[in-house]
């Protein structure tokens, strides 16, 4: 399961209805690169694949393929408008390492 904090709900709920993006979910994966190895991604979809875990929490719909699945269980997704720049920050507790910007993770 994701966890989606109250400021990440508002910011995501805010961008959707900003860009027209009504019905639509935020998808959440990994991808290689990054200076630790693997890089978070986050979008906003309307349409589930195969094989798609389907989570809701604080009233959000977040969606994860398979593969990213297992590196995102139990993950908290937050929004950070602090000092070191806006933009949402993911918390894993898989994540053996990540880079300074926490873009970035190794498992």
């Amino acid at each position: 399961m994701i966890t989606v904090t109250d400021s990440a709900k508002k910011q995501a709920v805010r961008l959707m209805e900003d860009d027209g993006k009504d019905g639509f979910f935020i998808r959440v994966g990994v991808e290689g690169g990054g200076c630790s190895g693997l890089m978070y991604q986050l979008t906003f979809d309307n349409e589930e694949k195969e094989g798609d875990k389907s989570f809701e929490d604080n009233g959000v719909k977040v969606v994860v393929d398979k593969k990213s699945y297992l590196y995102l269980i139990g993950t908290t997704l937050d929004f950070s408008g602090g000092l070191n720049g806006k933009g949402f920050v993911f918390s894993n507790p898989n994540a053996d390492r990540t880079c300074g910007c926490g873009e970035s993770f190794s498992v």
